[in-house]
């Protein structure tokens, strides 16, 4: 059970509620978080605009997803691991590539890259060193995209850090945060 409340429909207040058929309509349903977003609809609109401007960037959809499903198990929120596991699916990612991205890598060199600076960026809040910058620099990364995925994981973190706080209901396929 959420220990912070799900906004609902029925509930909601005029804002609320035009916030969240605004989600409903364009997703076909609306994730317990962004219910518990909801409960600001302020936040809710401050991490609705950041989500929607972050996807717009170079970062391929695919490496969005491995770095949500790495920050998640890395940070240990169930929610959106289960939540990026359904969302990888459907974006393309293959069983194993969940498991890897979970894992922190990739098969693809350059996502290897990517993932391996999240992490890192995660673990050090924000403290890389220049040699890690190097590193992803030779991948082939360029500025702004080591700037996407400084965004990113400061997006994820922000939803994983809600998702644990909040103890939100599962609304997706539930995955265990265990890799065995």
């Amino acid at each position: 059970m959420s220990r912070i409340h799900i906004v609902e429909s029925a509930t909601a207040s005029p804002e609320q509620s035009a916030l969240l058929d605004g989600i409903q309509a364009q997703l076909g349903m609306v994730p317990n978080f962004l219910k518990v977003f909801a409960n600001s609809p302020v936040a809710l609109k401050a991490f609705l605009g950041l989500y929607g401007v972050a996807g717009a960037g170079e970062l391929a959809a695919l490496d969005r997803e491995r770095i949500a499903l790495a920050l998640a198990q890395q940070n240990g929120c169930q929610y959106c691991v289960s939540a990026h596991t359904a969302i990888g699916r459907k974006t393309g990612l293959s069983s194993d590539e969940i498991a890897a991205a979970r894992a922190g890598t990739s098969d693809d060199p350059t996502s290897a890259s990517i993932l391996k600076f999240a992490r890192s960026l995660m673990e050090k809040h924000g403290d890389v060193s220049a040699l890690e910058l190097a590193e992803i620099r030779s991948a082939g990364i360029s500025e702004a995209q080591i700037v996407e995925i400084i965004t990113h994981v400061g997006m994820n973190f922000l939803t994983n850090i809600l998702g644990k706080a909040s103890l939100v209901d599962i609304d997706f396929p539930t995955v265990k945060l265990d890799l065995a």
